[in-house]
């Protein structure tokens, strides 16, 4: 697709909150993104970053982790306060328990600087693609997946553990809905990578971002995160559901 072709396709551009303290990547940044049809406001500081957030309302936010009067941790858990929509990280710490800590704290995705803004760009363009569909995607698989107490509502994108609504992130919903949908199969991570955030891993690390998230999400379904019934791991493999396992366990298959 040509730069013009996905400009007149955004007659409502999405907009993007670009936070860096560094004004040549907030440069850099808002122009290439700008040329692809999205709405770009950057900040150059942790406060000015909430402060925009919550004025301009974006529809994804790309955060630095190293900024002046509030790093990127910072701004992450105070939006995912309130909001669930798509944060992705920039970091350009070596460790790699450093790098995930957004992802604990609420990430949906991260980069490591140096990067490329052709490959910000590509993951922006498919997290949000996803966010769209899934918002308005009705398709013919229930609208709602009972397992247990856990209740899942696919249309409206709510889970419920018995009467209480669990605060479930986007990417944190979507893996949930996956992983039902396709109940008892063992979905790998490169797949669930490809999946849910539209791209294909390249080194081992990108497999962390799903593991963190399954970790996030265990932490809010299961009651016993060490044994859970709800998310297996699927050891070489990746992860499935429990429901169809349980069912072919107790029928002796």
């Amino acid at each position: 697709m040509t730069i013009k072709a996905r400009v007149d396709e955004r007659r409502n551009p999405e907009k993007i909150l670009i936070a860096d303290d560094e004004s040549a990547i907030r440069r850099i940044l808002t122009t290439r993104l700008s040329m692809v049809g999205y709405s770009v406001v950057a900040a150059a500081d942790g406060l000015q970053a909430i402060e925009m957030f919550d004025r301009e309302s974006p529809d994804l936010v790309v955060l630095d982790v190293m900024m002046p009067r509030l790093n990127g941790y910072g701004v992450c858990q105070k939006i995912r306060e309130i909001s669930d929509i798509p944060i992705i990280m920039l970091t350009a710490l070596g460790d790699v328990a450093d790098r995930i800590t957004g992802l604990e704290l609420g990430a949906d995705d991260y980069l490591t600087k140096p990067f490329s803004p052709k490959e910000l760009e590509a993951r922006i363009h498919a997290i949000l693609r996803r966010f769209k569909d899934n918002a308005s995607s009705h398709d013919l698989s229930p609208e709602v997946i009972q397992v247990d107490t856990l209740r899942i509502d696919t249309i409206k994108r709510r889970v419920y553990k018995g009467d209480k609504l669990l605060p479930l992130t986007y990417i944190e919903f979507n893996l949930l809905e996956l992983l039902f949908k396709r109940s008892g199969e063992a979905v790998s991570r490169s797949e669930i990578l490809q999946q849910l955030w539209g791209y294909t891993p390249r080194r081992i690390a990108d497999m962390r971002v799903v593991d963190v998230h399954v970790a996030r999400l265990r932490a809010k379904i299961e009651t016993d995160q060490r044994n859970p019934e709800y998310i297996l791991t699927v050891r070489g493999i990746g992860y499935s559901s429990q429901r169809l396992a349980a069912v072919e366990e107790a029928i002796g298959a």
